[in-house]
């Protein structure tokens, strides 16, 4: 199965750094080939919580120093906190339409995942939501309503975009593994079995149906099988971190028709050549037995979120450098 994107696709998984919205959205409409709707954390309730707090619209959240939390009520208007959220972010969907006007092609938005909401957000009265069940399932129900209606509006703001979806879940491999502290500290919270996250997660994926949905997390071992089980159709993953385990799921993820987000430009340190880039990614391909040409359907990004760079100048070279390495990759597939 070819990628939907074309050879050489490129983009990255949102987060950049300082807090010119409007730049930022000029930018990734041009400079990849996958844009995004850019996330912004250095702004006051614009971080990856955040983010999902103004999308989820049935559910009451405020914000305490320990992070959001639940406030048992349904009405999120009541909440300070969570509609300084939603207008941060309808002010940056009204940046994005405004820039993209006539646009058409891939577009792409990003929230957090519900088991990672679960393991971040705090019950009323202390604790995270994923030590209740039933409140894990509402915050995941609540999330995939708020996203129908996300997605919703941005078709009529973007009407000629080609919805792309990425749920990011970094700490979906720390509740499977049952590796989530407690709020005391002394302990963790129980580890989640791989049916049930497949349906919490599957839930979401399904919401944001017919768009493409591709979930984010940069582990050593991505749960990549439970993403697969739950619907997605592509995994990012930060490539230098995998484990030899890893590289088998992607194997068989590919096999299977899905598209991987290869993450092989660092977000930190000196900016490496496009064949240096490149180098991790073709080689463990070959190790695991991918055809060469299969390498054509990769998207490149890079490693995680770069709203840790010291500078916007460097985060654009960062993101530069993906044309680059896109090449080389396809080059490598051609051969």
């Amino acid at each position: 199965m070819s990628s939907p994107f074309g050879p050489a696709a490129t983009t990255a998984m949102g987060s950049l750094p300082g807090e010119d919205v409007r730049e930022w959205t000029k930018y990734v409409l041009e400079g990849v080939t996958i844009p995004f709707l850019p996330e912004l954390p250095a702004r006051p309730y614009a971080d990856m919580v955040s983010r999902a707090a103004g999308v989820i619209t049935s559910l009451a959240l405020d914000l305490q120093p320990a992070g959001w939390r639940l406030t048992g009520g349904n009405d999120p208007r009541a909440s300070l906190d969570q509609r300084r959220a939603r207008s941060l972010l309808l002010q940056n969907l009204d940046v994005l339409e405004e820039l993209a006007d006539g646009y058409t092609g891939p577009l792409k938005l990003q929230v957090t995942g519900p088991w990672t909401l679960a393991a971040t957000v705090e019950l009323p009265r202390g604790d995270k939501v994923l030590a209740d069940h039933g409140a894990r399932r509402d915050l995941a129900e609540a999330l995939a309503y708020g996203l129908q209606d996300h997605i919703a509006d941005l078709r009529r703001r973007v009407p000629g975009a080609e919805l792309v979806v990425q749920l990011d879940e970094p700490e979906l491999p720390a509740v499977l593994a049952g590796a989530v502290p407690t709020a005391s500290g002394w302990g963790k919270h129980r580890s989640v079995d791989g049916p049930g996250s497949v349906d919490l997660l599957s839930r979401v994926i399904e919401a944001a149906a017919p768009a493409l949905t591709v979930v984010h997390c940069c582990a050593a071992r991505p749960p990549i099988e439970v993403f697969r089980k739950a619907g997605a159709g592509g995994v990012a993953v930060d490539v230098s971190l995998l484990t030899d385990a890893a590289w088998e799921q992607i194997a068989f993820a590919v096999e299977d028709g899905t598209t991987l987000y290869a993450g092989v430009v660092p977000t930190t340190g000196p900016v490496p050549k496009a064949e240096q880039a490149a180098a991790l990614l073709t080689r463990r391909w070959h190790e695991i037995g991918l055809a060469q040409k299969s390498l054509v359907d990769v998207v490149i990004t890079p490693a995680c979120g770069l709203a840790g760079s010291p500078s916007p100048s460097d985060a654009r070279a960062r993101l530069e450098l993906l044309g680059r390495t896109a090449e080389v990759v396809g080059d490598t597939a051609e051969a």
